[in-house]
């Protein structure tokens, strides 16, 4: 799957050809300091996958985004950002009514409009901001428009996300690209992040699902912030067909080159949200080889990444290996104990700090060095298998409660 030449490219949800995106203030935040309001628009009708959130309480954007993409299809995505639209009366009918809007604007099916929100989650969602904002979207769409539309998204994130790539199918220039929010809530489990996604490569309805359920898995299900599961997960991405390769339509060499450009997008996107956690000073990768099972590395990924103590530690650079190796201990997987080594690592270099699941002598202050770094990682090495797995975080610091201690005041 790596072999195939993917590069970056300029542009983020709009390098891909025939799509466009625009970003507006409509009214649903209390200040304009900042844009509240994002539209993502395709020349042409495409084929789409999505997956959402596994919490049982699902945001009102949803029930219907699920409904509208039966039959495969959309167009357009509306998101706003400042509410949630989760756990409100007439929340559905609300997301209905902004897609009628946008469609009518754009001239296309209300169906093929995908309705999207993020924010305070239990308070009503106006109409009037989208009525205020939607017309200044569609006037305000423009092939450069993506670094407005993620700005639109944000919440408490302090920068806005987007990524592209480009790989060849068939002799044509394929692109994947998008744009994402996540900063805290964090605990993806798809199966308050949203991400979405375009693609000018020609991939049908169905294995444009299987590329993106296989390819989560590793990526953005490996995230977590502070271990709550947003009601508002979201992760969709539309292929128009407008680079001009054969429909994918089998698992074939075409479709594992997709796969493997998508990995690429998705693995950027989970370490800029994991990166971005809530009041983070660092961001933590956790690195689990030799493992019995595919699942056992991802379980003690996560597990480990997404102890409050590690994180703690990690705030404080503190090569508490104790605590890594005691968080590993509790995943929920098999695998054996009687063998486990700990090294940690960043742009300081890198240091073994457990052989064998017991103590050796390390540099207190080398490790401090090691550790207070923006990226760290940490390798726990198993010695029981091959399979391996990575999962991303952050640590976790006194601002980390500030921000959620205020959040709605």
């Amino acid at each position: 799957m790596n072999s195939i030449h993917i590069k970056y490219v300029d542009g983020g949800v709009t390098a891909p050809a025939g799509f466009k995106a625009s970003g507006t203030f409509g009214g649903i935040r209390h200040s304009g300091d900042k844009s509240d309001m994002a539209l993502v628009y395709s020349e042409k009708q495409g084929n789409v996958a999505a997956v959402f959130t596994k919490n049982k309480i699902q945001a009102a954007h949803i029930k219907v985004m699920k409904k509208f993409i039966q039959d495969g299809k959309a167009q357009a995505v509306l998101c706003n950002s400042g509410n949630a639209n989760a756990c409100t009366a007439d929340g559905e009918d609300t997301a209905i009514k902004t897609c009628e809007m946008t469609a009518a604007a754009l001239g296309i099916r209300t169906e093929d409009v995908m309705p999207a929100s993020t924010g305070v989650i239990g308070v009503p969602m106006p109409i009037e901001p989208f009525e205020r904002g939607i017309p200044a979207l569609v006037s305000g769409l423009s092939a450069s428009g993506s670094m407005e539309a993620a700005t639109a998204i944000m919440t408490t994130d302090t920068l806005p996300k987007e990524y592209a790539v480009s790989f060849p199918i068939a002799g044509k220039n394929c692109k994947i690209g998008g744009i994402a929010k996540g900063s805290g809530m964090i605990h993806i489990n798809m199966g308050t992040m949203l991400s979405f996604m375009t693609t000018d490569c020609a991939i049908s309805a169905e294995m444009l699902d299987k590329a993106l359920k296989t390819v989560i898995e590793d990526t953005f299900n490996q995230v977590t912030v502070d271990g709550d599961t947003s009601t508002n997960d979201t992760l969709a991405i539309i292929a128009n067909g407008m680079a001009g390769n054969p429909e994918i339509t089998s698992e074939n060499e075409d479709f594992k080159a997709f796969c493997a450009a998508l990995h690429e997008i998705c693995i950027v996107f989970a370490k800029k949200i994991a990166g971005d956690g809530e009041g983070c000073t660092r961001l933590l990768e956790v690195h689990v080889t030799n493992a019995p099972t595919k699942e056992a590395a991802r379980d003690i990924s996560k597990t480990v990444v997404g102890s409050n103590l590690v994180k703690a530690a990690m705030f404080a650079a503190d090569a508490n290996w104790g605590r890594i190796i005691d968080a590993a201990g509790y995943a929920e997987s098999d695998f054996s104990v009687d063998n486990i080594d700990v090294t940690i690592m960043s742009d300081k270099g890198e240091l073994i700090v457990c052989r064998g699941t017991a103590a050796v002598p390390f540099s207190e202050e080398k490790a401090a060095e090691v550790l207070d770094r923006e990226a760290v990682t940490v390798e726990i090495d198993l010695h029981d298998g091959t399979e391996e797995a990575y999962a991303w975080g952050c640590d976790l610091t006194f601002e980390y409660v500030r921000i959620n201690a205020e959040y709605r005041t």
